[in-house]
């Protein structure tokens, strides 16, 4: 099963940062955070991933083609540029970085990966948010409903979309209300393909237009996540995500 990765938009509200990367490879812990969220994926046994770049695409490209290198131990002969890897600590992942277009929307940026995602289930989430979700559980629970979608909720921040829940049936998705109570949009969505059918084209928001369709027509349940869940839209969000990996606990590190 694959997993698809937002990499693409502008980050503007993390300027700080931005200006110079795509805000999925600002760094925690001196590693792109779209390494702790593939981290997190594989650690569950989904090592298949679709990377949507988009905004500055060049730099994860250039990251995950230098990925051996700037990770692994070398041993180097100058004079032939022959290069030796002195450990095998490269992961086993299988990485398609694919490029959505520079002002491309969620729904689009998705849309555009169509031929890439396969036939079947794949999941997707967002390249700058962080949590210990139990992806094994999720994706099992998405296959025991039955419908289209399924979407991680999460405690409640009033600047993400909510949840209207009756049990685990989402009524009604809401994106970024002025007001909102109960569940919020975490990401770690799991999807079929007939998601695909809900978006038009590249200024389709997969939140604001696809995601409040398939709610509407009954095809959207939530996971529920109490656990740890935070996102990293702005420098005080990344600096409160260095401090968590500072202090050697951090809650989304689950892998060795």
């Amino acid at each position: 099963m694959k997993t698809i990765i937002l990499a693409g938009g502008l980050g503007t509200r993390l300027s700080e940062e931005t200006a110079i990367r795509p805000k999925p490879m600002v760094e925690i812990g001196g590693k792109p955070i779209l390494w702790h969220i593939m981290n997190i994926y594989a650690f569950h046994g989904f090592a298949q991933f679709v990377i949507a770049c988009g905004y500055k695409g060049d730099i994860i490209k250039e990251y995950f083609s230098n990925f051996a290198s700037r990770n692994t131990d070398l041993q180097l002969e100058l004079r032939t540029g022959k290069m030796q890897f002195l450990s095998d600590s490269t992961p086993d992942w299988n990485v398609w970085l694919i490029d959505t277009g520079l002002q491309t929307l969620t729904g689009g940026r998705l849309r555009r990966l169509k031929q890439w995602v396969g036939d079947g289930t794949f999941m997707l989430t967002y390249g700058d948010g962080l949590a210990d979700v139990n992806i094994q559980g999720l994706v099992a629970f998405h296959r025991s409903h039955g419908k289209l979608a399924t979407v991680t909720a999460v405690p409640p921040t009033p600047r993400f979309g909510s949840l209207d829940l009756v049990g685990n049936t989402v009524r009604r998705f809401a994106e970024k209300p002025q007001h909102s109570e109960g569940w919020i949009n975490g990401g770690f969505f799991v999807f079929e393909r007939g998601v695909l059918d809900y978006i038009e084209g590249d200024q389709t928001s997969l939140e604001r237009d696809s995601l409040e369709r398939i709610a509407a027509d009954g095809q959207l349940m939530a996971f529920r996540h109490t656990g740890f869940w935070h996102p990293m839209d702005t420098l005080r969000d990344r600096l409160y995500l260095e401090s968590l990996w500072d202090s050697g606990n951090a809650p989304w590190k689950i892998w060795p």
